[in-house]
C-alpha cells in the first residue's frame, strides 16, 4: 500500500502564503502520471485544487489559479502546494493523491487510488 503524507498545514491571516508538503515513495510518482492535491471544507464538496500530469502543464482550479503552485521534488520524493495571498475561502483539508487517471481531481465522488490523511489549513480575516 503506496504512503502518502502531508504536513505544513497552520493558521495564517489573510494575505498570507504557506507551503503544505507531501512525501511519498519514488515508486508514487514513476508509476502514477496524475498527482496532486484537494481540498475539504465543512460542509462543502471536495474540490480538485492542484493536479500534476507528466505528460502535460499543471492544472488549477479557478478559484486558486494564479495564487497556488504546484511543484514536485523528486530529490526530496515530495510533492508541494504553495499558496499565496490565501483567504479564509480557502480554509479546509488539504488532501494529496496518486493516481493513474484524473477522475478523482475532476469529480468530487470518485475515489484516487492512492490518499494521505490530509493537513489542515486555516486563514483567519
Amino acid at each position: 500500500q503506496e504512503r502518502l503524507e502531508e504536513s505544513g498545514g497552520e493558521s495564517v491571516h489573510s494575505g498570507g502564503s504557506l507551503t503544505v508538503s507531501c512525501t511519498m515513495r519514488p515508486e508514487a510518482y514513476n508509476n502514477f502520471r496524475f498527482m496532486g492535491w484537494f481540498r475539504q471544507a465543512p460542509g462543502k464538496e471536495r474540490e480538485g485544487v492542484a493536479l500534476l500530469d507528466s505528460a502535460t502543464d499543471p492544472t488549477y482550479a479557478p478559484s486558486v489559479k494564479g495564487r497556488f503552485t504546484i511543484a514536485l521534488d523528486k530529490a526530496k520524493n515530495t510533492l508541494f502546494l504553495q499558496m499565496n495571498n490565501l483567504q479564509p475561502e480557502d480554509t479546509a483539508t488539504y488532501t494529496c493523491a496518486a493516481d493513474a487517471s484524473r477522475t478523482w481531481f475532476q469529480h468530487p465522488q470518485a475515489r484516487p487510488v492512492f490518499v494521505g490523511q490530509g493537513t489542515q489549513v486555516t486563514v483567519s480575516s
